[in-house]
């Protein structure tokens, strides 16, 4: 009986000490609950007073932004317009450079009927093969300033201009695309897969590589040959039938 009676007592004991471990195990886990919700609170906080601090950031450089902009220099942003005898006069400038003096007119001037004057401008064939003589684009020189220069307007064709400026502007587009004409083929040979060309051009002797022949050579529509070799060079043969038989036969196998 005894026994019994000491057996109930230490099953209470153990009974008494689990529940007071559960007790303290909850009230440990109580304030540490209440610790990580004032956590995220104070986080969210955080985070909410960075966005209005970033909004206000944001408004006052875009503030700083438009008050740093040039109104008038945006609306006088330049357009391309058409280049001709009644608008553009090209002449060599005391350093024999290509200037153009340019009187503004149309609906798109800024400045109606008054003469712009470009020191330097730079011509570029838009079909410098198919069709050298249209569509001509005048532009301002590159700076690093600038960048690179805008164009100034687009002259359709070459031939609505006097001689003399024809002259101008056709001295300089053959500094800008020299190409000399074959005028003899010595030899041509195949090797490693490339083919070696011998020439007498107008501008001397001249050996150049092709890589792939039968693209770098090609027919335009008027006739004329024009080769491409690897080093971006370029060449042209005006009339292939005009050339001697040992050299006519050297390239009609790629035209």
């Amino acid at each position: 009986m005894d026994d019994k009676k000491k057996i109930a007592k230490g099953d209470a004991e153990e009974k008494k000490v689990a529940a007071e471990n559960e007790a303290a195990t909850a009230e440990a886990k109580k304030p540490k609950a209440a610790d990580e919700k004032d956590e995220k609170k104070a986080d969210a906080k955080k985070t909410e007073v960075k966005a209005d601090a970033d909004a206000e950031k944001t408004e006052a450089e875009n503030e700083q932004s438009d008050d740093n902009i040039d109104v008038d220099k945006l609306f006088r942003s330049r357009r391309s317009v058409p280049l001709t005898p009644e608008n553009a006069r090209f002449f060599r400038s005391a350093g024999n450079l290509v200037s153009l003096e340019l009187k503004n007119s149309g609906e798109d001037a800024v400045d109606h009927g008054e003469i712009e004057v470009f020191e330097r401008v730079i011509i570029l064939r838009s079909f410098p093969i198919s069709n050298p003589d249209e569509f001509l684009s005048v532009r301002e020189p590159d700076s690093r300033e600038k960048g690179r220069g805008k164009e100034i307007g687009m002259i359709r064709r070459i031939g609505d201009f006097d001689p003399e400026t024809v002259k101008i502007i056709n001295d300089e587009l053959a500094l800008r695309y020299f190409t000399p004409e074959i005028t003899k083929i010595l030899n041509v040979k195949e090797k490693f897969g490339y083919s070696y060309w011998e020439t007498e051009t107008t501008a001397g002797k001249v050996t150049f590589v092709l890589d792939n022949p039968f693209s770098n050579i090609r027919i335009l529509e008027d006739g004329r040959v024009f080769i491409s070799d690897m080093d971006g060079n370029a060449f042209t043969v005006p009339d292939p039938s005009k050339l001697d038989k040992a050299s006519f036969r050297r390239i009609e196998i790629y035209i």
